[in-house]
Parts: structure tokens; C-alpha cells; sequence
């Protein structure tokens, strides 16, 4: 059971760190914010860089140097928002740099980068950097090498993990399949059955009708089909009634 709870804890703290990572994306070139990191007045962020290729490209005809635009002043729009930037004659360099994003980017690649998140292999809780790697068939929990050899699990059986994962995903697509299938028989029998109940709806809606074709076929045997059908008609409303 602490294996199982300490996967689903690794799992979430990595849900936790893709999500903050597609926070840092910057709009422009679709990477992780480059320091330095600007804000605009929109309170949307880019990076410096990009957003002086917006400017160029909003103001083509200003000089540039190395690059750069050079010329006091200008206006951009925010390419999240469509907001209006007004610089001012600092251009670029006027827009105040997000010093928490970039103390952000730098934790966040501290964490990435330290030895026990290169591995999306959860590890065993009981014994320090092994890897949860077999299942437990007995205690139906995955566990490590170290609990079946020494630990919890040395008299249970157990089997790869990988094995059993394979196998209880073939079962439940089995079963999946299983279920689809008889889900359509199911719908099948259903819209019979609402055939029939329109059919007999509609003779009872028409009664006319049935009794000029059952005095039709009074009189020749070939013909006293409808007349069953009225009789049947006429059993079943007194089953109703």
C-alpha cells in the first residue's frame, strides 16, 4: 500500500511540474522564457528577444543596429491579448523585466535536472532508490526487488511488472470489447421491440380497416389472414383492458 500511495504522490507532483512548465512557455517562439524576461502593461511575459522581433516586424521601416531597432518609441500588440504596447524611448529596453518568472524558470530547472526526476520509475518507499519493478500477486501492490528478497513480500509470489501490466490492459480491453458488442445486441433488441410496439399502436389506432378486411376475407380461406391479425388485435386490448 505505501508503494501505491507513493506513486500516486510521484505522479502528481510531475502533473504539478508539466503544468507549471507550459506556464513558462513564451508565445513566440513556443520554448521556456529566455532571460531576460519582459512583462507588458497587459501583464502578459515575453522574452526580450521576442519581443523586439515583434516590434521590428510591427515597425518595419525603423533603423536597426546589429539587429536591434534603434529609434525611441513605437507600439506592438501583446500576441496573447492583441493589447497595444506603448513604448516608450527606452523602445524594448523601457519594459520592465519579470524577475519572479525568471527566479521561476530557475527553480523549476534545478528540479528537472536533479538526479531522481530523470526517471519517471517510481521508487520503492521502504528501501531508498530502488525502483518499484515487480507486482505482488498475493497483496495485489507493486513493490520492489529488495521487499521480495528481504522485505514484506519474501513468501509471496510475484511477477514482473511490466508483465502484469500488459496482462490486466489486454484484459480490460477484452472487456471493453465485450462490452461494446453486447451494448449493440442490446440496442438491437431495443429497436425491435419498438418496431413491433409501433406496428401494434398503429392497428389499434385503424380499426376500420382491419374489420373491412376481416369481412373481405369471411368468405374465402386463402384471404383470413387480416381477420387473425384482428383477432390478435382484439386479444391483446383485452389484455389492456
Amino acid at each position: 500500500m505505501s508503494a501505491s500511495l507513493n506513486y500516486k504522490s510521484f505522479s502528481k507532483e510531475q502533473q504539478t511540474m508539466d503544468n507549471l512548465e507550459k506556464q513558462l512557455i513564451c508565445p513566440i517562439c513556443l520554448e521556456m522564457f529566455t532571460k531576460p524576461v519582459v512583462i507588458l502593461p497587459c501583464q502578459h511575459n515575453l522574452c526580450r528577444k521576442c519581443a523586439s522581433d515583434i516590434f521590428q516586424a510591427s515597425n518595419p521601416y525603423l533603423p536597426t543596429r546589429g539587429g536591434s531597432t534603434v529609434a525611441s518609441g513605437g507600439r506592438f500588440r501583446c500576441p496573447s491579448c492583441r493589447h497595444e504596447v506603448v513604448l516608450d524611448r527606452h523602445g524594448i529596453y523601457g519594459l520592465q523585466r519579470n524577475l519572479l518568472v525568471e527566479n521561476i524558470i530557475d527553480i523549476y530547472k534545478q528540479e528537472s535536472t536533479r538526479p531522481d526526476k530523470k526517471s519517471d520509475q517510481p521508487l520503492c518507499e521502504e528501501h531508498e532508490d530502488e525502483r518499484i519493478n515487480i507486482y505482488c500477486l498475493n497483496c495485489e501492490v507493486p513493490t520492489c526487488s529488495l521487499c521480495k528478497v528481504f522485505g514484506a513480500h519474501k513468501d509471496c509470489q510475484v511477477a514482473p511488472l511490466t508483465h502484469v501490466f500488459q496482462r490486466q490492459k489486454s484484459e480490460l480491453s477484452d472487456g471493453i470489447a465485450v462490452l461494446v458488442g453486447s451494448n449493440d445486441r442490446v440496442q438491437g433488441v431495443i429497436s425491435q421491440l419498438e418496431d413491433t410496439c409501433k406496428t401494434i399502436e398503429t392497428g389499434f389506432e385503424d380499426p376500420p380497416l382491419q374489420g373491412q378486411a376481416a369481412a373481405s376475407g369471411s368468405g374465402n380461406g386463402a384471404d383470413s389472414q387480416p381477420a387473425r391479425h384482428v383477432f390478435s388485435f382484439s386479444w391483446l386490448n383485452s389484455l389492456n383492458e
